[in-house]
Protein backbone atom coordinates (compact mmCIF):
# COMPACT_ATOMS: atom_id res chain seq x y z
CA UNK A 1 0.00 0.00 0.00
CA UNK A 2 1.32 3.45 -0.94
CA UNK A 3 2.54 5.75 1.80
CA UNK A 4 0.81 9.09 2.30
CA UNK A 5 3.13 11.75 3.69
CA UNK A 6 2.79 15.35 4.74
CA UNK A 7 5.08 17.26 2.41
CA UNK A 8 6.26 20.87 2.40
CA UNK A 9 6.96 22.39 -1.00
CA UNK A 10 9.02 25.57 -0.94
CA UNK A 11 8.09 27.90 -3.79
CA UNK A 12 5.05 28.26 -6.06
CA UNK A 13 6.82 28.75 -9.36
CA UNK A 14 6.83 26.21 -12.18
CA UNK A 15 8.75 23.63 -10.13
CA UNK A 16 6.61 24.04 -7.03
CA UNK A 17 3.30 23.91 -8.87
CA UNK A 18 4.02 20.77 -10.87
CA UNK A 19 5.61 19.14 -7.81
CA UNK A 20 2.47 19.81 -5.79
CA UNK A 21 0.32 18.29 -8.51
CA UNK A 22 2.38 15.11 -8.68
CA UNK A 23 2.51 14.78 -4.88
CA UNK A 24 -1.26 15.16 -4.67
CA UNK A 25 -1.71 12.56 -7.38
CA UNK A 26 0.12 10.15 -5.09
CA UNK A 27 -2.21 11.13 -2.21
CA UNK A 28 0.43 13.05 -0.29
CA UNK A 29 -0.75 15.98 1.82
CA UNK A 30 0.85 19.12 0.47
CA UNK A 31 1.55 22.60 1.83
CA UNK A 32 3.20 25.07 -0.56
CA UNK A 33 5.07 27.99 1.01
CA UNK A 34 5.22 31.04 -1.26
CA UNK A 35 6.80 34.22 0.06
CA UNK A 36 5.11 36.52 -2.46
CA UNK A 37 1.41 37.25 -2.89
CA UNK A 38 1.01 35.32 -6.13
CA UNK A 39 2.14 32.16 -7.86
CA UNK A 40 4.46 31.97 -10.84
CA UNK A 41 7.92 32.51 -9.37
CA UNK A 42 10.27 33.90 -12.00
CA UNK A 43 7.39 34.38 -14.43
CA UNK A 44 5.92 37.21 -12.33
CA UNK A 45 7.09 40.53 -13.75
CA UNK A 46 8.04 43.06 -11.09
CA UNK A 47 8.96 46.54 -12.34
CA UNK A 48 10.77 47.21 -9.07
CA UNK A 49 14.52 46.64 -8.87
CA UNK A 50 16.88 46.34 -5.94
CA UNK A 51 18.47 49.44 -4.42
CA UNK A 52 21.94 48.04 -5.12
CA UNK A 53 22.17 47.55 -8.92
CA UNK A 54 24.79 44.80 -8.44
CA UNK A 55 22.76 43.14 -5.64
CA UNK A 56 25.80 42.93 -3.36
CA UNK A 57 24.48 44.86 -0.35
CA UNK A 58 23.50 42.24 2.25
CA UNK A 59 20.96 44.67 3.73
CA UNK A 60 19.09 45.32 0.49
CA UNK A 61 15.51 44.22 0.01
CA UNK A 62 15.75 41.23 -2.35
CA UNK A 63 13.50 41.24 -5.41
CA UNK A 64 12.85 37.64 -6.43
CA UNK A 65 12.09 38.00 -10.13
CA UNK A 66 14.69 38.78 -12.79
CA UNK A 67 12.21 39.25 -15.64
CA UNK A 68 12.68 42.17 -18.01
CA UNK A 69 9.63 43.69 -19.65
CA UNK A 70 10.33 42.51 -23.21
CA UNK A 71 11.20 38.90 -22.29
CA UNK A 72 9.88 36.11 -24.48
CA UNK A 73 10.60 32.42 -24.10
CA UNK A 74 13.53 30.92 -25.99
CA UNK A 75 11.57 27.71 -26.58
CA UNK A 76 8.31 27.46 -28.56
CA UNK A 77 5.18 26.83 -26.53
CA UNK A 78 5.00 23.25 -27.78
CA UNK A 79 8.14 22.68 -25.71
CA UNK A 80 6.74 24.65 -22.75
CA UNK A 81 3.93 22.17 -22.10
CA UNK A 82 3.58 19.47 -19.48
CA UNK A 83 2.99 15.92 -20.69
CA UNK A 84 -0.77 16.14 -20.15
CA UNK A 85 -1.36 19.88 -20.07
CA UNK A 86 -0.71 21.66 -23.35
CA UNK A 87 0.48 25.23 -23.61
CA UNK A 88 -0.70 25.28 -27.23
CA UNK A 89 -4.28 24.42 -26.31
CA UNK A 90 -4.29 26.94 -23.48
CA UNK A 91 -2.65 29.73 -25.48
CA UNK A 92 -4.77 32.85 -25.55
CA UNK A 93 -7.06 32.83 -28.60
CA UNK A 94 -4.81 30.09 -30.06
CA UNK A 95 -2.45 32.84 -31.23
CA UNK A 96 0.32 31.71 -33.56
CA UNK A 97 2.92 33.35 -31.34
CA UNK A 98 5.42 30.56 -31.17
CA UNK A 99 7.61 32.07 -28.46
CA UNK A 100 5.20 33.59 -25.93
CA UNK A 101 5.90 36.52 -23.65
CA UNK A 102 6.05 36.27 -19.89
CA UNK A 103 2.43 37.38 -19.43
CA UNK A 104 1.17 34.42 -21.44
CA UNK A 105 3.41 32.01 -19.53
CA UNK A 106 2.09 33.34 -16.21
CA UNK A 107 -1.48 32.99 -17.45
CA UNK A 108 -0.74 29.37 -18.38
CA UNK A 109 0.64 28.67 -14.90
CA UNK A 110 -2.39 30.26 -13.21
CA UNK A 111 -4.72 28.12 -15.32
CA UNK A 112 -2.69 25.03 -14.50
CA UNK A 113 -2.93 25.76 -10.77
CA UNK A 114 -6.66 26.42 -10.98
CA UNK A 115 -7.46 23.35 -13.07
CA UNK A 116 -5.65 21.03 -10.65
CA UNK A 117 -6.88 22.69 -7.47
CA UNK A 118 -3.36 23.60 -6.40
CA UNK A 119 -4.11 27.14 -5.23
CA UNK A 120 -5.89 25.83 -2.13
CA UNK A 121 -2.58 24.31 -1.01
CA UNK A 122 -0.57 27.54 -1.31
CA UNK A 123 0.21 29.73 1.66
CA UNK A 124 0.93 33.10 0.11
CA UNK A 125 3.10 35.72 1.81
CA UNK A 126 4.77 32.93 3.80
CA UNK A 127 8.56 33.04 3.77
CA UNK A 128 10.43 29.93 4.87
CA UNK A 129 13.26 30.91 7.21
CA UNK A 130 14.43 27.50 8.45
CA UNK A 131 14.33 23.88 7.30
CA UNK A 132 16.09 21.22 9.33
CA UNK A 133 15.73 17.59 10.31
CA UNK A 134 14.62 16.80 13.85
CA UNK A 135 15.98 13.46 15.03
CA UNK A 136 13.83 13.15 18.13
CA UNK A 137 10.72 13.50 15.97
CA UNK A 138 11.47 10.40 13.94
CA UNK A 139 13.75 12.23 11.51
CA UNK A 140 10.91 14.44 10.38
CA UNK A 141 11.56 17.96 9.13
CA UNK A 142 10.73 21.19 10.88
CA UNK A 143 9.77 24.11 8.67
CA UNK A 144 9.76 27.56 10.20
CA UNK A 145 8.00 30.27 8.27
CA UNK A 146 6.91 33.84 8.81
CA UNK A 147 4.32 36.25 7.49
CA UNK A 148 3.84 39.93 8.25
CA UNK A 149 1.65 38.97 11.21
CA UNK A 150 3.20 35.90 12.81
CA UNK A 151 5.77 33.10 12.70
CA UNK A 152 5.05 29.38 12.77
CA UNK A 153 6.87 26.07 13.14
CA UNK A 154 5.50 22.82 11.70
CA UNK A 155 6.61 19.24 11.23
CA UNK A 156 6.61 17.51 7.85
CA UNK A 157 7.51 14.03 6.70
CA UNK A 158 9.33 15.42 3.68
CA UNK A 159 10.44 18.70 2.09
CA UNK A 160 10.84 19.47 -1.61
CA UNK A 161 12.84 22.61 -2.37
CA UNK A 162 11.59 24.46 -5.46
CA UNK A 163 12.76 28.02 -4.82
CA UNK A 164 14.49 28.56 -8.17
CA UNK A 165 17.98 29.84 -8.90
CA UNK A 166 17.59 33.15 -10.75
CA UNK A 167 17.61 35.64 -7.88
CA UNK A 168 21.12 35.93 -6.37
CA UNK A 169 23.48 37.29 -9.06
CA UNK A 170 26.98 36.21 -9.92
CA UNK A 171 29.28 39.13 -10.75
CA UNK A 172 32.22 38.96 -13.14
CA UNK A 173 35.65 39.44 -11.60
CA UNK A 174 37.27 42.14 -13.75
CA UNK A 175 40.84 43.36 -13.18
CA UNK A 176 40.82 47.05 -12.26
CA UNK A 177 37.08 47.25 -11.59
CA UNK A 178 37.51 48.87 -8.17
CA UNK A 179 39.00 51.95 -9.84
CA UNK A 180 36.66 52.05 -12.81
CA UNK A 181 34.50 55.24 -12.60
CA UNK A 182 31.50 54.07 -14.61
CA UNK A 183 28.25 52.49 -13.50
CA UNK A 184 27.65 48.77 -13.07
CA UNK A 185 24.55 46.65 -12.75
CA UNK A 186 23.48 43.02 -13.03
CA UNK A 187 20.76 41.88 -15.42
CA UNK A 188 18.73 40.85 -12.35
CA UNK A 189 17.95 44.57 -12.05
CA UNK A 190 17.32 45.19 -15.75
CA UNK A 191 13.72 45.88 -16.75
CA UNK A 192 13.50 48.36 -19.64
CA UNK A 193 16.04 49.98 -22.01
CA UNK A 194 15.20 53.66 -21.46
CA UNK A 195 17.84 54.28 -18.72
CA UNK A 196 20.51 53.42 -21.32
CA UNK A 197 19.51 56.20 -23.71
CA UNK A 198 22.58 57.43 -25.67
CA UNK A 199 24.92 55.41 -23.43
CA UNK A 200 27.90 53.28 -24.42
CA UNK A 201 27.17 49.94 -22.78
CA UNK A 202 29.32 46.87 -22.25
CA UNK A 203 27.28 43.69 -21.71
CA UNK A 204 29.17 40.76 -20.17
CA UNK A 205 27.77 37.36 -21.11
CA UNK A 206 26.54 36.06 -24.46
CA UNK A 207 23.92 33.63 -23.20
CA UNK A 208 20.24 33.94 -24.18
CA UNK A 209 19.53 36.74 -21.69
CA UNK A 210 22.68 38.65 -22.59
CA UNK A 211 21.83 38.52 -26.29
CA UNK A 212 18.22 39.48 -25.62
CA UNK A 213 19.15 42.43 -23.45
CA UNK A 214 21.74 43.61 -25.99
CA UNK A 215 19.04 43.79 -28.64
CA UNK A 216 16.69 45.55 -26.24
CA UNK A 217 19.23 48.15 -25.12
CA UNK A 218 20.44 48.77 -28.69
CA UNK A 219 17.09 50.41 -29.52
CA UNK A 220 18.09 53.41 -27.40
CA UNK A 221 21.83 53.14 -26.62
CA UNK A 222 24.57 54.82 -28.60
CA UNK A 223 26.67 51.63 -28.71
CA UNK A 224 26.43 48.16 -27.20
CA UNK A 225 29.53 45.97 -26.85
CA UNK A 226 28.91 42.31 -26.03
CA UNK A 227 31.74 40.56 -24.19
CA UNK A 228 31.78 36.78 -24.57
CA UNK A 229 33.31 34.32 -22.10
CA UNK A 230 35.72 33.15 -24.80
CA UNK A 231 39.17 34.68 -25.14
CA UNK A 232 39.23 33.64 -28.81
CA UNK A 233 36.35 35.82 -30.08
CA UNK A 234 37.21 38.58 -32.52
CA UNK A 235 35.69 42.03 -32.88
CA UNK A 236 32.69 41.93 -35.21
CA UNK A 237 29.25 43.40 -35.71
CA UNK A 238 26.44 41.31 -34.24
CA UNK A 239 24.30 40.12 -37.15
CA UNK A 240 22.68 43.03 -38.95
CA UNK A 241 22.77 45.30 -35.92
CA UNK A 242 24.01 48.82 -36.56
CA UNK A 243 25.29 49.47 -33.07
CA UNK A 244 26.12 46.10 -31.44
CA UNK A 245 29.64 44.66 -31.52
CA UNK A 246 30.91 41.26 -30.41
CA UNK A 247 34.09 41.14 -28.34
CA UNK A 248 36.21 38.61 -26.51
CA UNK A 249 36.47 38.45 -22.74
CA UNK A 250 37.40 41.69 -20.93
CA UNK A 251 41.12 41.94 -20.18
CA UNK A 252 40.90 44.85 -17.75
CA UNK A 253 39.31 48.21 -17.04
CA UNK A 254 40.96 51.36 -15.69
CA UNK A 255 40.30 54.63 -13.88
CA UNK A 256 39.90 56.54 -17.15
CA UNK A 257 36.69 54.64 -17.91
CA UNK A 258 38.24 52.49 -20.65
CA UNK A 259 37.27 48.83 -21.04
CA UNK A 260 39.96 46.75 -22.76
CA UNK A 261 39.24 43.37 -24.33
CA UNK A 262 41.52 40.40 -24.96
CA UNK A 263 40.91 40.84 -28.70
CA UNK A 264 43.01 44.04 -28.52
CA UNK A 265 40.13 46.49 -28.81
CA UNK A 266 39.06 49.01 -26.19
CA UNK A 267 36.20 51.46 -25.68
CA UNK A 268 35.28 54.19 -23.22
CA UNK A 269 32.05 52.92 -21.65
CA UNK A 270 29.39 54.51 -19.47
CA UNK A 271 28.10 51.31 -17.91
CA UNK A 272 28.94 47.63 -17.56
CA UNK A 273 25.95 45.29 -17.43
CA UNK A 274 26.67 41.84 -15.98
CA UNK A 275 24.58 39.12 -17.65
CA UNK A 276 26.63 36.55 -15.80
CA UNK A 277 24.09 34.22 -14.28
CA UNK A 278 23.03 33.41 -10.76
CA UNK A 279 24.01 31.46 -7.66
CA UNK A 280 22.14 28.60 -6.03
CA UNK A 281 20.96 29.84 -2.67
CA UNK A 282 19.10 28.08 0.13
CA UNK A 283 19.59 30.38 3.14
CA UNK A 284 16.88 28.58 5.10
CA UNK A 285 18.35 25.08 4.77
CA UNK A 286 20.36 23.58 7.65
CA UNK A 287 21.83 20.12 7.09
CA UNK A 288 24.89 20.24 9.38
CA UNK A 289 27.21 20.23 6.40
CA UNK A 290 25.65 17.22 4.65
CA UNK A 291 24.72 19.39 1.67
CA UNK A 292 27.20 21.99 0.47
CA UNK A 293 26.42 24.93 -1.78
CA UNK A 294 29.35 26.35 -3.74
CA UNK A 295 28.07 29.80 -4.64
CA UNK A 296 30.94 30.75 -6.92
CA UNK A 297 31.06 27.49 -8.86
CA UNK A 298 27.27 27.01 -8.88
CA UNK A 299 27.31 23.49 -7.48
CA UNK A 300 25.02 21.84 -4.95
CA UNK A 301 25.97 18.48 -3.60
CA UNK A 302 26.06 15.71 -3.25
CA UNK A 303 22.84 15.24 -5.23
CA UNK A 304 21.88 11.97 -6.89
CA UNK A 305 20.74 12.83 -10.42
CA UNK A 306 20.52 16.50 -9.31
CA UNK A 307 17.53 15.65 -7.10
CA UNK A 308 18.19 13.57 -3.97
CA UNK A 309 20.95 14.15 -1.36
CA UNK A 310 21.90 10.51 -0.68
CA UNK A 311 22.22 10.77 3.10
CA UNK A 312 18.92 12.64 3.49
CA UNK A 313 16.85 10.94 0.81
CA UNK A 314 14.06 10.44 0.13
CA UNK A 315 12.64 12.99 2.55
CA UNK A 316 14.63 15.94 1.24
CA UNK A 317 14.78 16.64 -2.47
CA UNK A 318 15.19 19.40 -5.02
CA UNK A 319 13.30 20.20 -8.22
CA UNK A 320 14.78 22.55 -10.80
CA UNK A 321 18.51 22.38 -10.10
CA UNK A 322 19.64 21.40 -13.64
CA UNK A 323 19.71 23.89 -16.50
CA UNK A 324 20.00 23.85 -20.29
CA UNK A 325 17.13 21.44 -20.66
CA UNK A 326 13.43 21.37 -21.52
CA UNK A 327 12.57 23.09 -18.26
CA UNK A 328 8.87 22.41 -17.75
CA UNK A 329 9.14 18.76 -18.75
CA UNK A 330 12.26 18.19 -16.66
CA UNK A 331 10.53 19.70 -13.62
CA UNK A 332 7.53 17.46 -14.19
CA UNK A 333 9.58 14.29 -14.49
CA UNK A 334 11.61 15.11 -11.39
CA UNK A 335 8.37 15.79 -9.51
CA UNK A 336 6.83 12.47 -10.59
CA UNK A 337 9.97 10.66 -9.47
CA UNK A 338 9.96 12.30 -6.05
CA UNK A 339 6.25 11.70 -5.53
CA UNK A 340 6.51 8.01 -6.39
CA UNK A 341 9.64 7.52 -4.29
CA UNK A 342 7.85 9.06 -1.30
CA UNK A 343 4.82 6.83 -1.83
CA UNK A 344 7.02 3.73 -2.01
CA UNK A 345 6.24 2.88 -5.62
CA UNK A 346 9.81 3.56 -6.71
CA UNK A 347 12.84 2.57 -4.65
CA UNK A 348 16.08 4.55 -4.71
CA UNK A 349 19.49 2.84 -4.71
CA UNK A 350 21.35 2.61 -1.41
CA UNK A 351 23.07 5.68 -0.03
CA UNK A 352 26.42 4.17 -0.98
CA UNK A 353 25.38 3.51 -4.57
CA UNK A 354 23.98 7.02 -4.96
CA UNK A 355 27.21 8.54 -3.67
CA UNK A 356 29.16 6.40 -6.14
CA UNK A 357 26.94 7.73 -8.95
CA UNK A 358 27.57 11.33 -7.86
CA UNK A 359 31.33 10.70 -7.72
CA UNK A 360 31.23 9.14 -11.20
CA UNK A 361 29.37 12.16 -12.56
CA UNK A 362 31.89 14.59 -11.10
CA UNK A 363 34.82 12.49 -12.33
CA UNK A 364 33.46 12.42 -15.88
CA UNK A 365 33.10 16.19 -15.84
CA UNK A 366 36.72 16.56 -14.77
CA UNK A 367 37.96 14.05 -17.34
CA UNK A 368 36.08 15.87 -20.08
CA UNK A 369 37.52 19.22 -19.04
CA UNK A 370 34.14 20.59 -17.99
CA UNK A 371 34.51 23.21 -15.24
CA UNK A 372 32.78 22.77 -11.90
CA UNK A 373 30.37 25.62 -12.55
CA UNK A 374 28.73 23.39 -15.18
CA UNK A 375 28.03 20.62 -12.64
CA UNK A 376 24.28 20.92 -13.19
CA UNK A 377 24.35 21.74 -16.91
CA UNK A 378 22.57 18.91 -18.72
CA UNK A 379 23.41 19.86 -22.30
CA UNK A 380 24.09 17.96 -24.50
CA UNK A 381 22.65 15.04 -22.52
CA UNK A 382 19.40 16.63 -21.40
CA UNK A 383 17.14 14.28 -23.36
CA UNK A 384 19.00 11.23 -22.06
CA UNK A 385 18.48 12.56 -18.55
CA UNK A 386 14.74 13.06 -19.09
CA UNK A 387 14.36 9.63 -20.66
CA UNK A 388 16.18 8.06 -17.69
CA UNK A 389 13.81 9.66 -15.15
CA UNK A 390 10.80 8.80 -17.32
CA UNK A 391 11.86 5.15 -17.18
CA UNK A 392 12.05 5.32 -13.37
CA UNK A 393 8.37 6.29 -13.15
CA UNK A 394 7.12 3.98 -15.89
CA UNK A 395 6.67 6.61 -18.57
CA UNK A 396 7.75 6.37 -22.22
CA UNK A 397 10.73 8.38 -23.47
CA UNK A 398 10.29 11.96 -24.63
CA UNK A 399 8.43 11.92 -27.93
CA UNK A 400 10.45 11.96 -31.15
CA UNK A 401 8.63 15.04 -32.49
CA UNK A 402 9.34 17.02 -29.33
CA UNK A 403 12.98 15.97 -29.37
CA UNK A 404 13.32 17.02 -33.00
CA UNK A 405 11.68 20.38 -32.35
CA UNK A 406 13.90 21.02 -29.33
CA UNK A 407 17.11 20.26 -31.21
CA UNK A 408 15.88 22.27 -34.19
CA UNK A 409 15.41 25.34 -31.99
CA UNK A 410 18.85 24.79 -30.54
CA UNK A 411 20.42 24.62 -33.99
CA UNK A 412 18.47 27.62 -35.26
CA UNK A 413 19.57 29.70 -32.26
CA UNK A 414 23.20 28.66 -32.67
CA UNK A 415 23.11 29.84 -36.30
CA UNK A 416 21.18 33.11 -36.06
CA UNK A 417 20.75 33.73 -32.30
CA UNK A 418 17.63 33.37 -30.21
CA UNK A 419 16.24 36.77 -31.10
CA UNK A 420 16.42 36.14 -34.85
CA UNK A 421 15.32 32.55 -34.34
CA UNK A 422 12.10 33.73 -32.73
CA UNK A 423 11.49 36.18 -35.55
CA UNK A 424 12.00 33.76 -38.43
CA UNK A 425 10.65 30.56 -36.88
CA UNK A 426 7.89 28.94 -38.91
CA UNK A 427 6.41 26.17 -36.82
CA UNK A 428 4.92 24.42 -39.83
CA UNK A 429 8.33 24.20 -41.45
CA UNK A 430 10.60 23.80 -38.45
CA UNK A 431 12.23 20.76 -40.08
CA UNK A 432 14.27 23.15 -42.20
CA UNK A 433 16.42 23.49 -39.09
CA UNK A 434 16.53 19.81 -38.19
CA UNK A 435 19.72 17.76 -38.13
Amino acid sequence: MANSRRVAVIGAGVAGLVTARELRREDHRVVIFEKSNQLGGQWVYNPLVETDPLSLDPNREIIHSSLYKSLRTNLPKEVMSFTDYSFVEKAENRKRVNFPGHKEVLKFLNEFAEDYGIIESIRFNSEVVRVEQVEFEGNRWVVRSKTDEFSSEELFDAVVICNGHHTIPRIANIPGINNWPGKQMHSHNYRVPEPFMNQIVVVIGDGPSGLDICQDIATVAKQVHLSARSSEAEVSKLGNSANIWNHSKIDHVDESGVVSFLDGSSIHADIILHCTGYKYDFPFLETNGIISVDHEDRAVGPLYKHVFPPKLSPCLSFVGIPYQTIVFLTHELQAKWIAQVLSGKVILPSEKMMLVDVADHNRHLEEDGIPKHHTHCLHPHELEYMDWIAAQVGMPPVGADLKEMYWSVYKCASVVGYDCCRDVWDIENFTQWSF
